[in-house]
């Protein structure tokens, strides 16, 4: 990655939407060029998808938690088949494999408290659920733009 690809991978990651032409005008490069350079990030597997941003207040998912999970049996067929079954969940945004006290967090939204209590009700029946804990997440703030570290 140089200065190019750096640039070019800022501009994507704050308006995916951006036109090559202005990215390339920009850039006081030309259009060709800056095509050339995304497909390269896109075929280095650098670029690994584009998305449309969602309010999840505006789609009644204001109510954040993590949810902790303690698996027992800690046998790695029983950590693959829970965390499927969780990533299929609608309410599941972001599933982490993690160290320490729990083995999974889960990162959910749902429409309010009432509905997040079902939910893990709901994950505490598993038979495979050793501890479940839940924390509501008050505010919510995650970085658009990334980098690669010198």
């Amino acid at each position: 990655m140089d200065e190019l690809d750096t640039a070019l991978l800022r501009m994507l990651q704050n308006d995916a939407r951006r036109t090559n032409r202005d990215m390339a005008a920009e850039l006081g490069i030309a259009p060709s060029t800056c095509l050339e350079r995304i497909r390269g990030l896109r075929d280095r597997g650098v670029i690994s998808g584009y998305h449309a941003a969602v309010d999840l207040q505006a789609i009644d998912r204001s109510t954040q938690a993590i949810i902790s999970i303690k698996l027992r049996p800690q046998a790695m067929a029983v950590a693959t088949a829970f965390q499927d079954y969780v990533q299929s969940l609608p309410q599941t945004l972001e599933m982490f494999m993690v160290s320490g006290a729990s083995d999974f967090l889960a990162h959910v939204a749902v429409k309010d408290t009432q509905a997040l209590r079902d939910l893990v009700l709901h994950l505490a029946k598993r038979q495979e659920i050793g501890d479940i804990r839940s924390s509501v997440v008050f505010e919510h703030h995650r970085r658009t733009t990334v980098m690669p570290l010198s």
